[in-house]
C-alpha cells in the first residue's frame, strides 16, 4: 500500500514500536513527524526513515506537559500543511499496586501520558483530520482487558482500559466527520519497556506461555497499524497482536 502524499504523526517515535511505525510509513512514501523526549534517538529514527523514504520531522516534546502537547499538532501542520494519520503510541509503564504507598503518584503520572495526552492530541488533530478524512490509531495493550497475573501493572492497565473505551466513543463521535478511530492491542513486544517491566527474563517467559511460542517484534505491530490506516470500512475496532497469549489465561 502507498502512503505517498500522506502526513503521519507518531508519538513515542524515538524507539521500539513507535520507531518501527515511523520507518514503515516512510518506506511507503509518507511524510512522517515523530514525537519524543530524547532528541538524539529521534534523530536516529529520522535517519532510518531517510534510508527508506523521506527523513522524519522531529518534534521534541514531553507528553506529560500540557504546554508541550498543545504545540505538537500545530508544528506538524505548519511543517507539512496537513495531517492524515495520528498514531497515539507514546506510553510509560510504572509498577504500583493497592498495597504500595506510591499508587496515586503512579496513577497520576501514567494518566498524563497514556490517556490525557491522547485525548488532548485527538482534540487538536480533529479539525485537520476532518479536512483530509483521516484516521487515528491508538496503541493499547492486552492489559486493558487482562491482568496476566501481574497486579503491579494496575496503573498501566487501567489507563489502557480507558484508552480502549475512548477509542470506542471517539470512533462513534467522529464517524460523521469521516474520521476513523481504531486501536491495536499488543501483548508483550520485544522493546525496552518490556525489559524494564520488572519481570525476570520476560522474553523467555512470554515465549513459553504463548501458544505460538514466540514474542512479537515492533515490526509486527507496525504492519497492523499500516493496514488499519488504509482500512476504509474499519472503525471502533481492536486488533490483538499477542501470539495467542490472552487466550491462554
Amino acid at each position: 500500500m502507498s502512503y505517498v502524499g500522506k502526513v503521519v504523526l507518531v508519538t513515542g517515535g524515538s524507539a521500539g514500536i513507535g520507531a518501527e511505525i515511523a520507518v514503515h510509513f516512510a518506506r511507503e512514501g509518507a511524510d512522517v513527524a515523530i514525537v519524543g523526549r530524547n532528541a538524539e534517538n529521534l534523530h536516529k529514527v529520522a535517519a532510518r526513515c531517510a534510508k527508506v523514504g523521506k527523513p522524519a520531522f522531529v518534534i521534541k516534546a514531553d507528553l506529560s506537559q500540557d504546554e508541550d502537547v498543545r504545540f505538537i499538532v500545530k508544528k506538524t501542520v505548519e511543517r507539512c500543511d496537513r495531517l492524515d494519520i495520528l498514531v497515539n503510541n507514546a506510553a510509560i509503564l510504572k509498577s504500583s499496586s493497592i498495597f504500595t504507598e506510591d499508587l496515586m503518584e503512579a496513577i497520576d503520572d501514567v494518566f498524563k501520558v497514556n490517556l490525557r495526552a491522547v485525548i488532548q492530541l485527538t482534540q487538536s488533530a480533529v479539525p485537520h483530520l476532518t479536512k483530509t478524512k483521516g484516521n487515528i490509531i491508538n496503541i493499547s495493550s492486552i492489559l486493558a482487558t487482562s491482568t496476566l497475573s501481574y497486579p503491579q501493572f494496575l496503573p498501566y492497565s487501567v489507563m489502557k482500559a480507558g484508552l480502549e473505551h475512548f477509542t470506542r466513543f471517539s470512533a462513534l463521535e467522529l464517524a460523521p466527520s469521516g474520521i476513523r478511530v481504531n486501536a491495536v492491542c499488543p501483548g508483550p513486544v520485544k522493546t525496552e519497556i518490556l525489559n524494564n517491566a520488572g519481570i525476570e527474563r520476560p522474553c523467555e517467559k512470554f515465549e513459553k506461555l504463548s501458544p505460538l511460542k514466540r514474542i512479537a517484534q515492533p515490526e509486527d505491530v507496525a504492519e497492523v497499524v499500516l493496514f488499519l490506516a488504509n482500512a476504509k470500512s474499519v472503525t471502533g475496532s481492536y486488533y490483538v497482536i499477542d501470539n495467542g497469549l490472552k487466550i491462554s489465561f
